[in-house]
């Protein structure tokens, strides 16, 4: 009987969880909370920050009344989407770069976020002004159940399509260059469409691309914890078959894992977290990719059981601070958050790869 053998050089280490990973989660925990509270403090109207943690501990005075209607109706659910989407990309990026092997794997480099867009523009483009414009004046930006059915459907069939053609392409780097294709032919589709379309359509559309955080509130909120709060549980469950992956499919499957149950948990995953956050909040690049590398170099593990936690912290970190960034402190003109990650998060990428001469080792 012959046994998945590991390429020479390679050696399998037991994942460490005690010592740093542990001190270092405790501390991106207290992160996330300074970020939320400043989130929540900073934009066009200025409230002191001792108002506004006072606000936030429920401890409303009789002269808080307008500065009250400020933090609970507009900052506080845009912080909580802030955290919710930090979370659910750096996630979805972590599965892809494990599932994939590959360090520049992510739901937008691989056509996933290109095919929730094609979802959307079916909606927006192709459904009429009546459904974009209310989805996107009414609902804010992307409050119905059809975008976001549209957006997490179109986001799993592409992701469909990589893995039945990663099963026949066993190079990373081609699965890479196949997916980055991929996303090109969808948004060519999609500026097709845009060709076609009437104007207004075109605008709507348009500012759904920037990315925004601050349009979804109340029960919208709701609707999009809901699906993260799904995306997250289903990769926290598939955190064993992950490690298991990061050693290969040949020697996973030597270890009685069931690939393609592994598979289609983490489409099923990656594809609620992505496609959801994409229908409501537009397309945010850049967190997917670079959270997990920065989550990596701070935890020093290749354990999921701690990286998929820190990952969710590191992200909800980082696009609070991005938040932060795009409130533009003293003006009423609030950057479109997209710019920002991108911003960010591309010298964080190429720090990586300029700094990572053992990079591949992480996924060998």
């Amino acid at each position: 009987m012959m046994t998945a053998q590991r390429p020479a050089g390679t050696e399998v280490q037991a994942p460490q969880t005690a010592g740093r990973p542990v001190g270092w989660l405790l501390s991106l925990a207290g992160l996330v909370l300074v970020a939320f509270v400043l989130d929540v403090a900073l934009g066009p109207v200025r409230i002191p920050l001792p108002t506004v943690v006072r606000l936030l501990l429920g401890h409303a005075g009789p002269d808080d009344t307008a500065a009250a209607f400020i933090v609970n109706q507009i900052r506080l659910p845009k912080a909580l989407t802030a955290l919710v989407v930090g979370m659910g990309l750096a996630v979805s990026g972590l599965q892809m770069q494990t599932l994939f092997r590959n360090p520049l794997a992510g739901p937008s480099v691989l056509g996933l976020t290109a095919g929730a867009g094609l979802g959307v523009a079916l909606v927006m483009l192709a459904g009429g002004s009546a459904a974009g414009g209310f989805a996107v004046r009414q609902l804010g930006l992307s409050g119905s159940w059809a975008l976001v059915l549209a957006a997490t459907t179109g986001a799993g069939l592409v992701m469909l399509v990589v893995l039945v053609l990663s099963a026949r392409v066993r190079d990373n780097v081609v699965m890479l260059i196949v997916g980055m294709m991929i996303a090109s032919v969808t948004g060519a589709v999609v500026s097709l469409w845009q060709y076609f379309s009437a104007p207004e359509q075109i605008q709507e559309y348009l500012l759904w691309t920037f990315g925004a955080l601050g349009g979804v509130t109340g029960p919208h909120l709701a609707v999009l914890g809901a699906v993260v709060l799904a995306g997250l549980g289903l990769a926290f469950a598939s955190a064993k078959p992950l490690n298991a992956l990061l050693l290969g499919e040949n020697y996973a499957r030597s270890m009685g894992l069931n690939v393609r149950a592994s598979r289609t948990l983490i489409i099923a995953s990656t594809s609620l977290l992505a496609g959801g956050i994409t229908a409501f909040c537009g397309p945010i690049g850049f967190v997917g990719i670079a959270v997990p590398h920065l989550t990596r170099a701070l935890l020093r593990t290749a354990d999921h059981r701690v990286l998929l936690p820190g990952a969710c912290l590191v992200g909800a970190a980082l696009v609070l601070a991005c938040d932060c960034l795009a409130q533009l402190p003293g003006s009423q003109t609030a950057l479109p958050i997209n710019v920002v990650t991108s911003l960010l998060g591309a010298p964080v990428v190429l720090w990586v790869v300029l700094r990572g001469r053992n990079i591949r080792s992480s996924y060998a």
